[in-house]
């Protein structure tokens, strides 16, 4: 079989994936090479693996797209030199000649968060206080990454230790969304999610405290999917983290694919770690979406304020999934949101003190982002009843969310308060003439995921009149992330917002 004809399947064949799984029917641009950069991830592999193209056309491919867009962009920083991506690509096809294949990312171009480490390459985290770290080795998630084959060609962006929905740092600068530059692309997974956006990546990890993953999927119109906590190994073996690492892709299908590189499984040294493992790829399938019951809790009743057209969009959205059989009902929680918020701002604040040698030396404080600084002086007033305090409305909103899941499949929220703004602003200080009280009340709207640990998937939502785009939050019980992939692959049959495609722009 010829390569271009190859190319135009569908690859429906994909290894390791059931044939029933969702594919977009149009994958391709229009010419060689860069037309391989429109492959999606389970595509690229499936071509790599039957050697229909070469791990070198592949880099060749996604280098110039790199060279062409990214001094835009700016979503990969700490860049490998050509030569040396290229020498590993000829080793990546001279192993699969020998018969030696390495796994699914088996000689793919890969860019790691900034906040992990890649042996051998800038381990910044978005500080200028660490702007000459050179990681040593791998974390346990890029190793894991690796040892599928991926190719490491540099970092992904993302803000000063991945503080804030906005990804900016003083080492880098601002990363642009995929659909216009000058926008923010969301964080502080954004250079995972603008790269995503742009091409100039088949598959992006990243993390998610506070939306990292969630925020910038929406503003690039990509998936991006918090797994539930202990799905993929964490720094704290015995801590019920607020945050988790994940995957992005460019469709569900790649997501899927990555989480079940990036998920550790039952592990020696992670005690809190789900002990069931990820079903397998071929078990993925699109859910039913007839009857399917959704409780969509909008703005909670006018709590959280937004931009206006943001509950639109999603509306429309949702539609759509009711005209295919679905069952979507408003619903609020029987719940105090002040409550919420407050613990969320005590959890969070709790965990800095792991920056107080920073704060403390006045050299380093110097070069710390005054958010960070914040945060960090917030967590010295805090009492052990206020963590008390916190820990018991957690366990009450954990316990609400599952009331709800007992009467509905899924609970949906909007992404963000607010479309993409501009990468100069830091953050939002008010929306609909309210005022935001602290650096990231604007994204009120995560915390709830976030604080059950359950499974988030953002899937996009559509565009408003100016080209922005916005996502909607699929949450479900804890564990349940196979139910949650499996409705937003539904979801993407029924909408077709992935469709859309940027229009790119080129440096002068």
């Amino acid at each position: 079989m010829k390569r271009r004809d190859f190319l135009g399947k569908s690859f429906a064949s994909s290894v390791g994936l059931s044939a029933s799984m969702w594919l977009p029917g149009s994958l391709l641009a229009s010419e060689l090479p860069a037309d391989i950069t429109e492959l999606s991830s389970s595509a690229l592999s499936a071509a790599i693996r039957q050697r229909q193209v070469s791990a070198v056309e592949v880099m060749q491919a996604y280098l110039q797209r790199i060279h062409r867009y990214n001094p835009v962009y700016n979503a990969i920083v700490s860049m490998v030199q050509d030569d040396k991506l290229l020498a590993q690509a000829r080793d990546a096809d001279q192993a699969l000649a020998r018969g030696e294949y390495r796994g699914w990312m088996h000689g793919m171009p890969h860019a790691a968060k900034d906040l992990t480490a890649v042996a051998g390459l800038p381990y910044t985290s978005g500080s200028p206080v660490y702007a000459d770290r050179i990681a040593a080795s791998d974390s346990p998630m890029v190793a894991r990454i690796r040892a599928q084959g991926a190719i490491f060609i540099g970092k992904t962006n993302t803000p000063e230790f991945g503080l804030g929905s906005q990804s900016y740092n003083q080492v880098f600068g601002a990363t642009g969304s995929a659909y216009n530059p000058a926008l923010t692309s969301g964080g502080s997974s954004g250079g995972a999610a603008s790269g995503l956006g742009t091409h100039m990546l088949p598959a992006a990890d990243g993390s998610d405290a506070m939306g990292s993953l969630r925020n910038p999927g929406a503003f690039n119109n990509v998936i991006g999917f918090r797994p539930s906590v202990g799905l993929v190994g964490g720094s704290d073996p015995f801590a019920r983290s607020l945050a988790t690492s994940g995957p992005m892709g460019r469709n569900t299908e790649d997501a899927i694919r990555l989480l079940h590189t990036l998920a550790a499984g039952p592990v020696a040294d992670q005690p809190m770690s789900l002990q069931d493992a990820l079903p397998g790829t071929e078990q993925f399938n699109a859910l039913n979406l007839q009857n399917l019951k959704l409780g969509w809790m909008g703005n909670y009743q006018n709590y959280l304020s937004m931009e206006s057209g943001v509950l639109e969009l999603c509306e429309s959205s949702l539609g759509s999934v009711a005209s295919a059989g679905a069952v979507v009902e408003p619903v609020m929680p029987q719940f105090n949101m002040s409550d919420l918020w407050q613990c969320w701002i005590d959890l969070r604040n709790a965990g800095r003190v792991s920056y107080a040698d920073l704060y403390d030396n006045s050299d380093t404080r110097a070069l710390l982002k005054p958010e960070l600084i914040w945060e960090i002086e917030q967590s010295f007033l805090l009492t052990a009843k206020d963590i008390s305090v916190a820990n018991s409305v957690r366990s009450r909103w954990y316990r609400e969310l599952n009331r709800l899941f007992d009467e509905y499949d899924l609970l949906v929220l909007p992404t963000a308060q607010v479309f993409p703004f501009s990468k100069d602003l830091h953050w939002p200080t008010e929306i609909n003439g309210r005022q935001m009280d602290t650096y990231h009340r604007w994204m009120e709207v995560v915390i709830g995921g976030s604080l059950a640990g359950i499974p988030v998937a953002n899937v996009p939502a559509g565009f408003d009149a100016q080209g922005r785009p916005m996502g909607m939050q699929i949450m479900g019980r804890f564990g349940e992330d196979k139910k949650v992939l499996e409705f937003a692959m539904a979801y993407e049959a029924v909408t077709g917002h992935l469709d859309k495609r940027p229009q790119m722009v080129e440096s002068a």
